[in-house]
């Protein structure tokens, strides 16, 4: 195991690498191996990045993100596709009243949503990776990102939420 530096030319490249991508985001493990005891990676996503709703019930472990760059939305959705919660939260420097991230509970349908060009997220889970055990998609209620432009001030600010314009979805 070897020591690793986050470099701004390293995230910047993790975005640039986004940017060319068809899916319009980019991770990059941070741990070496899939059986890690933790499963690491920063996952740079564009604002027209669609990442469809989903949830990790076939290998249950609860999530953390946590900005490292930009602001997200994350939205959680119960069994109907009804949204049950919206979270905004990014860096201190986009504004420091935002929490800086969320821990998400195992099974919790869920999304995530960058709002700003050049945003990179850490995402954290338990290990090991079960490459057998993919999240489980909403493929059957086809819930969209374009059909989430929702207004909430504080709670309830508006937030324009971006419609996915590039590649094919996931």
């Amino acid at each position: 195991m070897t020591l690793k530096v986050f470099s701004a030319e390293y995230l910047d490249s993790l975005v640039e690498d986004a940017s060319q991508s068809p899916r319009a985001r980019q991770h990059q493990n941070i741990h070496e191996r899939f059986d890690d005891p933790c499963q690491h990676f920063l996952n740079a996503i564009g604002p027209d990045s669609y990442i469809r709703p989903h949830r990790h019930s076939l290998d249950p472990k609860a999530e953390t993100l946590i900005a490292v760059r930009g602001q997200f939305a994350l939205i959680t959705f119960d069994e109907a596709g009804a949204i049950t919660n919206i979270v905004r939260f990014g860096t201190e420097k986009a504004d420091s009243a935002l929490p800086v991230g969320a821990d998400l509970p195992p099974g919790i349908w869920h999304t995530i949503i960058a709002l700003v060009a050049g945003a990179i997220l850490l995402e954290l889970k338990a290990g090991p990776f079960n490459p057998n055990a993919k999240a489980l998609k909403d493929r059957q209620r086809h819930l969209r990102t374009d059909a989430l432009f929702l207004a909430f001030q504080g709670p309830k600010a508006t937030i324009d939420l971006p419609t996915p314009t590039r590649g094919t979805l996931p």
